[in-house]
C-alpha cells in the first residue's frame, strides 16, 4: 500500500498549535503585566528547563520508563524488523530501545524523524507473535513519520510551564509577603486556565493522531488484521498484569500504544480512542483492501 499524507492529522496539529500559541501568548502577557524581574527570571528558568527536556525527549523518556539501547548482537530479530519495517516507511532507521517491563506495550520518542527512537517491553515480545509484534512497530513508526511526536513533545511542554506555575505559584511571592499575595492568585488562576485548555486540546489531538497511527502501521505493513489482533491481544493481557506494575507506568499512558485502564475518570480523558473503536477501523480498512 502506498503511505499518503493524512491532510486531517495535519489541519488538527496546526489548529491545535495555533490555539496553544495563542493561549500561551495571552499567558505572558497576563505574567508580565503582573509580576517583575525576580519571578520573570523564575519563570525563565522554568522555559529553559522545559526546552532542554525537549532537546532530550528521546533520553528522557527512555530513561523514565528504564528503557535501554540495544545493539544489533543482543536482538538481532528485533533490529531486523524495525530495518524492514523503516525503509518500507522510508524513514531513517530509529534507536531500538527495550524496557524489561511485564506490561505488554511499546511507544516511540524523539524530536524528529532522526532522533527518533522506537521501545517495546520484554513483555510485549513475549505475548505477541512476528506478525503482530511488526503491526505494533509499525504503529509506532507511522508516529514518527507523522512528525507528531514533535508536536505532542512541544504542546505538553508548553501545558507544563502553565501547571508548574499553579504547582509552584507561591514561590512567586516572596515567601508570603502580603502585598504580593494578589498578582500570585492572578497568575497562578491563569496558569490553571492555560492548563485545563491545553489539557484538552492535547487530549483531543492524541486520539485522532492514534488512529492516523493505526492507518499508517497498517499501510507499512499491509496488514491491518495484524495489528488489530494486537490491539485485542494487548487489551486482554492488561488484566493479567499485577496492579503494581501498571501503577509504575500509568503516568505514561500517552506514549503506550494502549493506554493503562484508570476507571471511568480515566477512559474519559484518556489520550487514545477505545480499543474497539480501533479495531474497528482497521477491520474496514482490511475488507477496503480485500475489495480491490
Amino acid at each position: 500500500m502506498k503511505w499518503k499524507a493524512d491532510w486531517g492529522l495535519r489541519a488538527r496539529m496546526g489548529l491545535t498549535m495555533f490555539l496553544l500559541f495563542a493561549l500561551y501568548v495571552v499567558f505572558a502577557v497576563v505574567l508580565i503585566s503582573y509580576f517583575g524581574g525576580e519571578e520573570l527570571m523564575f519563570l525563565g528558568f522554568m522555559m529553559s528547563f522545559t526546552l532542554g527536556s525537549y532537546f532530550f525527549s528521546d533520553k528522557l523518556t527512555l530513561w523514565s520508563m528504564g528503557a535501554k539501547e540495544v545493539s544489533e548482537s543482543d536482538y538481532p530479530e528485533l533490529h531486523g524488523m524495525v530495518s524492514r519495517l523503516s525503509q518500507q516507511a522510508d524513514l531513517p532507521k530509529p534507536k531500538v530501545a527495550v524496557s524489561d517491563q511485564r506490561v505488554p506495550n511499546a511507544f516511540a520518542t524523539g524530536r524528529s524523524q532522526k532522533k527518533a527512537a522506537v521501545c517495546v517491553t520484554t513483555g510485549l515480545m513475549q505475548t505477541l507473535n512476528q506478525e503482530e509484534l511488526e503491526g505494533v512497530i509499525a504503529h509506532e513508526l507511522a508516529h514518527v513519520k507523522n512528525r507528531d511526536m514533535m508536536v505532542m513533545t512541544v504542546a505538553s511542554l508548553l501545558s507544563t510551564i502553565a501547571f508548574m506555575v499553579v504547582r509552584w505559584g507561591w514561590l512567586l511571592g516572596g515567601g508570603g509577603d502580603n502585598r504580593n499575595q494578589a498578582p500570585i492568585w492572578v497568575a497562578i488562576l491563569a496558569s490553571f486556565v492555560v492548563w485545563i485548555v491545553s489539557y484538552i486540546l492535547i487530549r483531543a489531538l492524541s486520539r485522532y493522531r492514534e488512529y492516523a497511527a493505526d492507518r499508517g502501521g497498517a499501510t507499512i505493513t499491509g496488514k491491518p488484521s495484524a495489528l488489530a489482533s494486537a490491539l485485542m491481544t494487548i487489551d486482554g493481557r492488561m488484566d493479567k498484569v499485577p496492579k503494581e506494575d501498571l501503577r509504575e507506568e500509568a503516568e505514561m499512558n500517552a506514549f503506550f500504544i494502549i493506554p493503562i485502564r484508570s476507571g471511568f475518570i480515566g477512559k474519559l480523558f484518556s489520550t487514545h480512542p477505545s480499543t474497539e473503536r480501533r479495531v474497528e477501523r482497521l477491520r474496514e480498512m482490511e475488507r477496503e483492501m480485500e475489495s480491490y
